[in-house]
């Protein structure tokens, strides 16, 4: 494959949703950031007996699934594993910056190359993406975005040389913010190689209207996370679906009504999971209860 024919391929897998296990609704899953603590055999087995149609693997260090870590052999189970149990796996996390200096620049561009590899070997016939933040904090946007803007051409570069896709996430804590922030970032690259991964949340702590976001985002958007959150900025936790105040019936019922069918994924914070008491089963039991409980009044 030549390089225009797989810019017509990105494009072409743009224009889809990236993954839809179940038609003419999203798929719920579960990201296994939330389950650092589990082997990932038991991990992969719990979401699937929960409920879960997929799961996101986490590429950050530490976890199992660390490139480095995670070799042709462990690939290989795994991939046989998610056949089994009928687990989806339309991502993989990432966590890279567009303001790291030089050597962190250098380093998430080995990364793409890398995860992309990954996402063949797991999944030949249907790779996943790879979904990251972008770093930086909000109050220097004005002075790094046309930086940032740089670096993200060289990403969008590196994933059209991995043939794989990048789907980008605004942070509350982050430089990028706002659906405004990332849709100029996104305007500056032009590239099918970078989409979007939605996450309201960090939305809605910014004071943003949940529709107005959805009207703005998910014509590019490729993957979804979803979580809560309780307080208010600067003072807040991020929580577990159900735990916060956005209303998932509402979520589902725009969701259908702009059409996405994709996955709609469980992200557990680091704030959440960090706890000494928390529960990483229970945590998917009490996610999936919520969501799916949404997704069924929506029909």
């Amino acid at each position: 494959m030549n390089r225009r024919t797989f810019l017509q391929s990105l494009a072409a897998a743009a224009a889809a949703p990236a993954f839809a296990q179940s038609a003419g609704k999203p798929s719920l899953g579960f990201t296994l950031y939330g389950m650092k603590t589990l082997p990932l055999d038991v991990a992969l087995k719990t979401c699937a007996e929960v409920g879960f149609q997929h799961v996101e693997f986490a590429l950050n260090p530490g976890y199992v699934t660390e490139p480095k870590v995670f070799d042709a052999e462990a690939r290989k189970a795994a991939a046989t594993k998610l056949t089994e149990l009928k687990l989806g796996l339309p991502c993989l996390m990432v966590n890279m910056s567009l303001t790291a200096d030089d050597k962190g620049h250098a380093n998430a561009l080995q990364l793409i190359a890398e995860a992309g590899q990954m996402a063949r070997d797991l999944v030949p016939t249907n790779p996943p993406l790879l979904e990251t933040v972008l770093g930086g904090k909000p109050a220097t946007w004005d002075e790094q975005k046309a930086g940032m803007a740089e670096k993200l051409h060289a990403w969008a570069e590196a994933a059209e040389k991995a043939k794989t896709v990048i789907a980008v996430k605004g942070h509350v804590g982050s430089a990028v913010n706002s659906p405004e922030r990332l849709l100029w970032l996104l305007d500056q690259v032009k590239s099918p190689a970078i989409q979007v991964a939605y996450d309201y949340s960090h939305y809605q702590l910014m004071g943003f209207d949940m529709e107005e976001t959805m009207k703005l985002l998910l014509p590019r958007t490729k993957f979804i996370h979803v979580k809560d959150s309780v307080g208010t900025m600067p003072k807040f936790q991020f929580a577990l679906p159900g735990e916060g105040s956005i209303d998932y019936v509402k979520y589902f019922s725009l969701l259908k009504q702009h059409g996405y069918t994709g996955p709609v994924c469980v992200e557990v914070s680091g704030q959440v999971f960090n706890k000494p008491d928390y529960d990483p089963i229970a945590a998917a039991k009490k996610s999936f209860a919520t969501l799916n409980g949404a997704l069924a009044k929506v029909g």
